[in-house]
């Protein structure tokens, strides 16, 4: 399959060349991938009819195919020489051109061609990479007398190499101004969803140390035969800001929507939660006190990136850059999360989803109604703690009301039917399903039932997402009557 990666760059450079495509198809089908083979054919076009229907002689298209490879080959050459001059001219802006902040320090210079390497910027030759064999990682500033002030945290999908690498550019571009350490995640990857957990494995690390130099340190075990020193302590550190960023993605939610209802931010964390039916959120964390200020700085500066929701220009209110900031830990000093929170029912895999664009937080099974549950977009509407008066009733012990409508999302005190279609309407979740569910996400979620579009997988933590309510959310007042 070697010629497949050369041909799969050249058709999607030349995506009208009939005969690219018919060769790409020739080599799926000799690695038995059939269906990525009959894509190709289709392609092609009249070319596939022509070449398996004739006698032309195998040495004729072969050739042909020689000279479409070597074309290949010589385009990526070409491109491969270009970025490296690119990474040289910017080496030399930062050597001849150094920081008003720290006038010794130099940048990196390119990355290693092998994890575990560090690489040696020098503007003027391109010394070969000195063999790193320590495996603490930090051999750059260790070297330079000068320690790292902590490590800052960033996610990746698994096959993001393009990620990598413009990961990579940033860092050169700022290694004058950080001394922190960068520890990339690596995010699984199911058709379009990027897969989020709280044991996202650490993929690799990176430090800019003085003497222009940068230490790229693996701690993916197929890529590298060390065991960093520190592994385990960096991994605990990576789960604790996986869950401080679902902390972070709920508060923006919460603050977002109240928003959306009111036409201005909250004035302060009490206004989510208040009691029933004013609780935005079910409850509180000390990472959402603390980060309730910043967040609304950020907010008001017009920070977020969320698509379609606060079409901001990026830039971090300048709270949100202080060392004791709880953006502090993550790369770029601004939430991880920053596309809403929403809900997604699949009604055909029987699956509620939680996703922040294209990640997938969480995915439960529930039961529904088949056809009886309708299709459409709607809204968190209510949210109350033991409907009707209980918690082991019909509806459980949460329910979570669909706009103005008599649908809801709620527990059940059958769950057994929990993946079937025995509802009249409404989606049923387990109680620890449902519960975690009701303190994930806020008022005004938006929720989206269709068929098909999640993956037919489950995606819990271990431990649960928990807010420690402490406000009154019960409404003994009402009698829901929800299908």
């Amino acid at each position: 399959m070697k010629n497949s990666l050369y041909l799969k760059k050249y058709v999607q450079m030349h995506p009208d060349n009939k005969m690219g495509w018919y060769l790409l198809g020739k080599e799926y089908e000799k690695s038995g991938q059939q269906g990525k083979a009959n894509y190709c054919f289709n392609q092609s076009g009249g070319i596939y009819e022509a070449f398996e229907t004739s006698r032309v002689p195998s040495d004729i298209w072969l050739e042909y195919e020689q000279k479409l490879l070597k074309q290949a080959e010589d385009a990526e050459r070409k491109r491969r020489r270009i970025r490296r001059a690119a990474v040289a001219l910017m080496i030399l802006i930062l050597v001849l051109i150094p920081s008003v902040e720290s006038p010794q320090r130099q940048s990196l210079a390119e990355e290693s061609a092998n994890p575990g390497e560090e690489v040696q910027a020098a503007a003027a030759a391109g010394d070969m990479p000195e063999k790193k064999g320590t495996g603490k990682g930090e051999g750059a500033a260790e070297e330079a007398g000068q320690p790292a002030s902590g490590t800052v945290f960033t996610a990746l999908g698994e096959d993001d190499g393009d990620g990598k690498a413009h990961l990579l550019a940033d860092e050169m571009s700022i290694a004058q101004k950080s001394r922190n350490r960068l520890a990339v995640l690596t995010m699984k990857r199911q058709g379009k969803w990027l897969l989020w957990s709280r044991d996202l494995p650490v993929s690799y690390t990176m430090l800019s140390g003085g003497k222009g130099k940068m230490t790229y340190q693996s701690y993916n075990a197929k890529d590298c035969a060390c065991k960093p020193e520190d592994q385990e302590a960096l991994q605990s550190a990576a789960a604790k800001w996986t869950l401080e960023q679902e902390e972070l993605a709920l508060l923006y939610s919460a603050m977002a929507a109240y928003r959306d209802k009111n036409g201005a931010l909250p004035k302060s964390v009490n206004d989510l939660t208040r009691p029933f039916p004013e609780n935005w959120v079910s409850g509180r964390t000390p990472r959402m006190q603390e980060a309730f200020a910043p967040m609304a700085e950020w907010m008001q500066s017009g920070g977020s990136s969320s698509k379609g929701q606060e079409g901001g220009s990026g830039e971090t209110a300048s709270g949100a850059n202080t060392p004791s900031s709880p953006f502090a830990s993550t790369w770029g000093q601004e939430p991880f999360l920053q596309e809403r929170l929403e809900i997604i029912v699949d009604k055909a895999a029987h699956r509620l989803a939680v996703v922040s664009g294209d990640k997938l937080i969480r995915s439960y099974q529930v039961g529904l109604g088949g056809e009886r549950t309708p299709e459409g977009k709607y809204k968190i509407s209510i949210k109350v703690m033991n409907p009707n008066g209980r918690d082991d009733g019909e509806f459980g012990s949460r329910g979570m009301q669909l706009s103005d409508t008599n649908y809801a999302i709620h527990g059940t005190d059958e769950p057994d039917s929990v993946g079937k279609d025995e509802s009249k309407g409404c989606i049923r979740m387990s109680r620890a399903d449902i519960e975690e569910l009701f303190d994930l996400v806020p008022l005004g979620t938006p929720v989206l039932i269709s068929k098909g579009g999640l993956p037919d997988l489950p995606l819990v933590p271990k431990e649960r997402f928990l807010t420690k309510p402490k406000q009154d959310q019960t409404n003994p007042h009402q009698t829901y009557h929800w299908l």
